[in-house]
């Protein structure tokens, strides 16, 4: 057990200081943030041809809700109540069967405040991620920061590529912070069944008290280079 701890001590250490290349640094930010709302229960929606496509510039994250058939549900595999508190933050009924197309809103980055995100190796089936934010004004702030497993077009039959919402990190930031101090978190993130690693990547964004997003990032990990033999 204590081997454990430490083990997922050093993976958030290693997301918030030493992970730089798989982190936001030097990744444009997005301008805003499409967010398509799937139901478990609706495997039709997942290939629908009239899925809200992404705007330049824009990131897309895809969440799957969990369905009325419970784990009988076509995608309960990869579905979460995470889609939940995020449609009710949204202020959003939860989609049926019949949604076409997929509830897809799109909120607009107004800020250019800065923000970096990054995401360190898997540790004991644990991802240490953490979030950094520089405001320039007082809060209070909301800070959502998502693992998500980009989905090549074509995956399972989707028209599109996805960022399937793996995880969750929420963090209200209710104190005020000096723009030199800034506001961070770092945590151990639970790596979900069936993700591929190499897929894995972090989203993050920071929305003040009236719901405008002051800033937004995400990480973008090289490829990795093929061992010399």
């Amino acid at each position: 057990m204590k081997y454990l701890v430490v083990s997922l001590l050093a993976a958030a250490s290693l997301a918030a200081h030493a992970q730089s290349s798989c982190s936001s640094d030097g990744v444009a930010a997005p301008a805003g943030l499409l967010e398509r709302f799937t139901n478990a229960d609706c495997a039709a929606c997942w290939i629908a041809t009239d899925t809200p496509k992404v705007a330049k510039g824009d990131l897309a994250l895809d969440w799957v809700l969990p369905g009325s058939k419970g784990d009988d549900a076509p995608m309960s595999a990869v579905a979460s109540n995470d889609a939940l508190t995020r449609l009710e933050a949204l202020q959003l009924p939860v989609p049926g069967v019949t949604a076409f197309p997929p509830r897809a809103p799109r909120t607009p980055r107004t800020g250019g405040q800065r923000l970096r995100v990054a995401l360190g190796q898997p540790v004991n089936e644990y991802l240490g991620v953490s979030i950094e934010f520089k405001p320039t004004t007082a809060g209070p702030w909301t800070a959502w920061l998502v693992l998500v497993e980009t989905l090549p077009a074509g995956t399972e039959g989707s028209p599109v590529e996805r960022n399937l919402v793996r995880n969750v990190l929420q963090v209200d930031w209710k104190r005020p912070a000096a723009a030199r101090a800034g506001l961070s978190e770092s945590r151990s993130m639970f790596l979900p069944e069936g993700s591929r690693p190499e897929r894995l990547r972090v989203a993050g964004w920071v929305q003040n008290g009236a719901g405008r997003i002051a800033a937004m990032a995400v990480s973008r990990c090289p490829p990795e280079t093929p061992e010399k033999k």
